[in-house]
């Protein structure tokens, strides 16, 4: 089997671990195993989100070991944030060292009271706050051998971003992925500049003003003007070598119509 690098591949499709709040857990684990493998089969980059919009959700480990599932180093990536304690990252990032994942993608993540926030000091830091830089500086330093990404966020100022830019490169960031990428928003010059590997955000659904909602922005498009599926459409035929990360992409939807850059991989194992 010929192996495509994560950074390579076309697509990186979002998959939500079940939510601990969920009423039925076993029809929940049994939606993201069809998913997990849907996409692995298909030759494409499983990204799971660490509790998505600070909402409490299983982590990627605790679910890829109850469920016994593959783990392909080229097409899984696992998302890390700061809302953790100390002793958690550290089983966690040996839990997926010991499972072979290989990619992890740094973010600083949302939260709110109920889940505990890193705090510099667990991480021998003298930064006010933990952010992605500080994350991916303690896995660097920690646990080495990952190859750790970040976010760009061309909706920010334009030189806060490229800051930022700069201080994740600099803590070990090498490959970037944005927040979705549409007509109309901030430049990704600065992006493209560093040379690093680049995955461009594709918003799948039409609910525009949900991605504005998650972002605390909003744009000027109208949300009758925005559909997710012809916006990828013109990512396509925009950014032709690019890769892209597929946000709320229908499981429902027939993907070799809608994602033309798809190669089906050899079957994946059960």
């Amino acid at each position: 089997m010929n192996t495509v690098s994560l950074t390579d591949n076309p697509y990186l499709i979002e998959l939500l671990t079940p939510s601990q709040a969920s009423k039925d857990l076993d029809r929940a684990l049994a939606r993201f195993r069809e998913r997990y493998l849907k996409i692995l089969a298909s030759g494409s980059v499983i990204s799971i989100p660490d509790n998505p919009l600070g909402n409490l959700h299983f982590t990627a480990l605790e679910i890829l070991l109850h469920l016994e599932l593959p783990v392909e180093a080229e097409q899984l990536l696992v998302h890390m944030n700061s809302f953790h304690r100390r002793a958690d990252l550290d089983e966690s990032l040996a839990g997926y060292r010991d499972l072979g994942v290989k990619y992890l993608l740094c973010v600083s993540g949302d939260g709110g009271s109920r889940l505990p926030r890193l705090e510099p000091a667990d991480l021998g830091s003298a930064a006010k706050t933990v952010t992605a830089v500080e994350l991916l500086e303690y896995i660097a330093s920690r646990v080495p051998g990952f190859r750790l990404g970040a976010a760009y966020n061309h909706y920010e100022p334009p030189e806060h971003e490229r800051e930022k830019l700069k201080q994740k490169i600099a803590a070990g960031a090498g490959f970037f992925i944005t927040q979705p990428v549409t007509a109309g928003t901030g430049s990704l010059a600065p992006l493209f500049s560093t040379g690093l590997s680049v995955i461009l955000g594709a918003w799948m659904s039409d609910n525009i003003e949900l991605l504005y909602q998650c972002l605390g922005t909003h744009e000027q498009a109208p949300s009758s003007a925005y559909g997710g599926e012809a916006n990828l459409r013109s990512l396509h035929a925009q950014y032709p070598h690019q890769s892209f990360y597929l946000s709320l992409l229908s499981f429902a939807r027939d993907w070799n119509a809608l994602l033309p850059r798809l190669k089906r991989a050899p079957e994946a194992r059960s």
